[in-house]
């Protein structure tokens, strides 16, 4: 028997929108979200070994890059006119006036970073597509569960074309900075015995 039912048929939304959403009130003032796709994600909580490789992370980052990269942490990322994610962290170019006019935008960006723990699955297959899809040449994936980086490079259309899964004992070199070497361990939150 053949259905009579329409199909059904999914609202995607617009950057525009979701700003507009947001200035409407119409998230909580607690409630973290961001667009991928035209879907708006509610973004999970962040456990303590998240947040602290997180910010391990990013103090690496501003530690070795300095003054070569703003270095940005949980804030919006413009990729398109249906995606705007917000990144654990971004190394992004330096902006005269510190993007009080947009959201940095793909060319703006030299490496994100997402840092997983129960997220691993998303980061890697989702995000990962859409940030390909972006053009974004440098995408990484710090699994803190497994203590292993996954390097995500040469993006395409349907994805990143190269993926390379490193040990918290390697080190590792922005594209955009080659001779910046940096140990993955330095990431990860140390590991405590009890």
């Amino acid at each position: 028997m053949l259905s009579t039912e329409p199909p059904l048929k999914i609202r995607k939304w617009t950057v525009k929108e979701y700003h507009k959403l947001g200035e409407m009130g119409f998230f909580h003032p607690e409630e973290r979200v961001e667009l991928l796709s035209g879907n708006i994600i509610t973004i999970s909580a962040k456990g303590t070994a998240n947040t602290s490789a997180t910010r391990l992370t990013a103090n690496v980052l501003r530690d070795i890059l300095g003054n070569q990269v703003d270095v940005y942490y949980k804030s919006p990322i413009a990729l398109d006119d249906n995606s705007e994610p917000e990144p654990d962290i971004a190394a992004v170019r330096i902006d005269p006036f510190d993007y009080a006019t947009h959201h940095p935008t793909p060319s703006e960006v030299y490496l994100i970073i997402e840092v997983a723990d129960s997220s691993l699955t998303f980061d890697r297959e989702i995000k990962a597509k859409i940030y390909a899809r972006s053009g974004i040449a440098d995408y990484w994936v710090l699994n803190v569960n497994e203590r292993q980086l996954h390097v995500f490079r040469e993006p395409a259309v349907d994805g990143y074309q190269s993926e390379v899964i490193l040990g918290e004992n390697r080190n590792i070199s922005p594209l955009q900075f080659p001779a910046v070497n940096i140990a993955i361990q330095a990431m990860l939150p140390p590991i405590i015995s009890n």
